[in-house]
């Protein structure tokens, strides 16, 4: 395991903590940098998935920009040096304060999502005096057969802009004085296996096209989105993902037209496998036909199993055991959805013995709260340890 040789380096530290291999990061990023540059294409990472200031300083290394859905996102990204012009922001609820500070930082385009938000960002553009650069996400009614809770590309869901509603956008951009409409962007969801699913979104995307083009309307940029998934159940057999199947998944089935720029918004494909919550065993406990691992890190530090029923590998990075247990594998917060793991195969595990939770590296740290007036977890770096 590559979690070995930092063993004796993690039982010094106080737990729970998370841990970041940073050079699995750089691995990824090469590999995810060189399809990039094999078709021409373009990314901006999806910071929303981490935001860690050393993994921002290797994603702005590598050359990509930034995917933003917050206005403390945008000027996160423009604090830590990422060219304003490769900074993309997203969201379906942007305020008036998170619009100006976009418009300040002169950013690459607004993803935007209504009639109503292209509205104010006109009129808040008018009164900056600025131009605002602009891209209709639009909801291309797709299901990208993942959960529920990550699905966002169907007719039903909040985000994007329907068909229905296109002529009446239109409408508003021609009336807008301040606007520039440079693209579509699409997102349809997270972490999806299928990539026939990605043929569908290109077969979309190549429709709008030709919807825009018979309107005489000429894009300069399409934005596929992210979503690529990650292998939560092997991850040390599979540490990246199937980025060469993807891009020419992509490259195969796009209609791309001359001089347009095909975007891409990565993020957990990117950093899930860097990232790891370490966590010690409190105590084994003896239930009704099962037993407990009840660890020190809980909902707080990783709360994705709690939110939506998400899986992660989960290793005893200590014991010497031969002997394999069975194990529910929970956490210490005052909650019944506070648990890892159900039913987890272990070796035979004991108090004080390191727990693993692998593929941490996305929506792990970010999300941490204080739940419980719990302490945030802290973070270390391969290859400092």
């Amino acid at each position: 395991m590559q979690l070995s040789r930092f063993v004796n380096a993690f039982k010094r530290l106080e737990t729970p903590f998370y841990f970041y291999d940073l050079d699995n990061l750089d691995q990824t990023l090469r590999l995810y940098t060189k399809y990039l540059r094999k078709y021409g294409y373009q990314a901006h990472y999806a910071m929303k998935a981490n935001a860690n200031p050393r993994i921002l300083e290797m994603i702005n290394r590598s050359g990509l920009g930034a995917d933003c859905v917050s206005g403390n996102e945008v000027q996160l990204a423009l604090d830590m040096g990422f060219d304003p012009d490769t900074i993309v922001f997203a969201g379906v609820g942007k305020s008036d304060k998170e619009i100006r500070t976009a418009l300040q930082g002169g950013i690459f385009c607004f993803n935007c999502e209504s009639a109503q938000e292209i509205r104010i960002i006109n009129d808040l553009a008018s009164q900056m005096g600025r131009t605002a650069r602009i891209s209709l996400r639009l909801n291309p009614n797709i299901d990208a057969h993942t959960n529920k809770h990550i699905t966002t590309g169907r007719s039903r869901d909040k985000f994007g802009i329907n068909e229905w509603m296109l002529d009446e956008v239109l409408q508003v951009i021609a009336a807008g004085s301040n606007l520039k409409l440079t693209g579509l962007h699409f997102h349809i969801g997270s972490q999806i296996e299928d990539l026939k699913v990605f043929e569908k979104l290109c077969n979309k995307v190549n429709g709008f096209q030709r919807w825009f083009e018979e309107r005489d309307i000429r894009l300069e940029h399409i934005n596929l989105g992210g979503g690529i998934a990650v292998d939560y159940h092997d991850p040390f057999k599979n540490p990246f993902s199937p980025f060469e199947s993807y891009f020419q998944t992509i490259h195969s089935k796009l209609e791309v037209r001359k001089g347009q720029k095909i975007h891409f918004e990565p993020g957990r494909a990117l950093v899930a496998q860097s990232g790891y919550l370490i966590s010690r065993v409190l105590y084994v406990k003896i239930g009704k036909g099962k037993k407990f691992a009840i660890l020190d890190a809980g909902m707080n530090d990783l709360i994705r199993p709690a939110l939506y029923g998400a899986s992660h590998a989960i290793f005893n990075i200590t014991t010497a055991s031969q002997k394999n247990e069975v194990y529910d594998v929970v956490g210490p917060v005052c909650e019944s959805a506070d648990r890892f793991g159900l039913a987890v195969k272990l070796p035979e595990t004991a108090r004080g013995d390191l727990i693993a939770i692998c593929s941490a590296g996305a929506y792990g740290q970010v999300m941490g709260m204080r739940y419980n007036q719990r302490e945030l977890a802290p973070a270390y770096y391969s290859p400092e340890l």
